[in-house]
């Protein structure tokens, strides 16, 4: 097991400052016109692709780091340049870590290149569990999967919501219940091919932030797919809802993986860092600022009012960053989450990202209420936070029942 440490190795050093110059030369220009198109960047994801960035290389090099501080040390730096083009071009990792969280080994090596296609043809991919009646409430899932054994396929239906790159996607991870009566624990996830029929876009939504990403809705309308295309296999399936139908029998026992569940608890950690790369950004344009702003024939940081509140958000960044850090840590060295620290350090990251950016809109004061200068953009942006991926109400449900030993339903 590695030990814990907050010192970066020179490669680790290397590969942040490579992700730190693309988001500053290539990002950073093009945020506020993407903002304002509310398209995906497909421009920046080739160039991110030509570069090595969007890569399925790149990622797994940063997920099996040893330390795991790869993949946060790689959102921050992406999300500090922005968070829209950053989801863009990470949105594809969730699609990727549910394969990688419920996959075989085969179907691992089959889909995930798919995902991402190469630099002279970039493609993404979707991950798609949140539903109209069912977003936090996943056991309320309606998208259906029923087998079909004579032909060795599954067919699904149903309607799927706040899907990144929905509709868009090469390769759609679509979770589906394959038996109503167990609830989430009869939950499967499941590859939609490309060109799938019966797979469409339904409503692309026009959002408050990360506007450069595509969000909409994925509609399946009797969508046939060949029966390898279930994550784990249907001998794995059968075994996992066998023993969750004993235990419903006998009126309990012990917790059966979710298979939504198990990619977001792999992704948590993640997003925390995400939000700590925007929080970021935002205290260094408020600290500049600051230092150079003068009212009353002086900086304004100068005033105890402003440079408190810097000193805070600096900070709640530094300690965001160490609960990420912590958790991303424990989670490649096999350390049980057993006070739900996954969840905390995703709570506490995107707290701390609404209230810095916020900040950074009151001390720049009117300006900072403009889209001349970005602190806008990235308070529009962090409101995401607090949301995807389990809200925080939500992440506060989780650490409670962590601690207080309730099972989480």
């Amino acid at each position: 097991m590695t030990e814990f440490t907050l010192d970066l190795n020179d490669d680790q050093k290397q590969v942040r400052d490579w992700i730190h110059g693309f988001a500053a030369d290539v990002m950073r220009p093009a945020a506020a016109e993407w903002d304002e198109r509310e398209e995906t960047p497909w421009p920046v994801i080739q160039e991110a692709a030509k570069l090595g960035i969007y890569s399925l290389d790149f990622y797994a090099q940063q997920y099996f780091d040893p330390t795991g501080l790869g993949i946060p040390m790689a959102m921050e730096e992406l999300f500090w340049g922005d968070a829209g083009i950053g989801l863009s071009i990470v949105g594809t990792g969730l699609a990727a870590v549910g394969v990688l969280a419920n996959g075989t080994e085969e179907q691992i090596g089959t889909w995930i290149p798919q995902m991402y296609g190469d630099a002279n043809d970039v493609k993404v991919a979707a991950f798609c569990s949140s539903e109209p009646d069912a977003g936090s409430d996943v056991a309320s899932m309606r998208t259906r999967a029923v087998y079909d054994e004579a032909k060795d396929e599954w067919v699904l239906n149903g309607t799927k919501t706040w899907a990144t790159n929905g509709g868009i996607a090469n390769v759609h991870v679509v979770v589906a219940c394959v038996d109503p009566a167990l609830g989430s624990k009869g939950h499967a996830s499941f590859i939609v091919p490309p060109n799938t029929p019966g797979l469409s876009q339904g409503q692309k939504f026009k959002k408050h932030g990360i506007r450069a990403s595509h969000t909409a809705e994925v509609v399946l309308e009797d969508a046939r797919i060949p029966g390898s295309c279930l994550l784990g296999g249907k001998d794995k399936l059968d075994e996992r809802l066998a023993r969750a139908r004993e235990r419903a029998a006998k009126g309990g026992g012990e917790r059966v993986k979710n298979a939504a569940m198990a990619t977001f608890e792999a992704s948590r950690p993640a997003v925390g860092a995400m939000a700590v790369g925007t929080a970021r950004a935002a205290y260094e344009v408020a600290l500049d600022y600051a230092k150079t702003r003068e009212q009353f024939g002086r900086p304004i940081i100068d005033n105890q009012g402003i440079a408190f509140q810097l000193a805070d958000m600096r900070t709640q960044i530094d300690a965001a960053r160490l609960l990420v850090w912590r958790a991303s840590w424990m989670a490649v060295s096999g350390k049980p989450f057993t006070a739900a620290e996954g969840s905390m350090s995703k709570l506490y990251a995107s707290e701390v990202s609404k209230k810095v950016t916020a900040q950074a809109v009151q001390i720049l004061g009117g300006n900072g209420y403009t889209r001349e200068y970005p602190v806008e953009r990235m308070h529009r942006d962090s409101a995401i936070y607090t949301i995807f991926e389990g809200t925080s109400e939500i992440q506060r449900l989780v650490i409670a029942r962590t601690l207080s030993g309730m099972p989480i339903r």
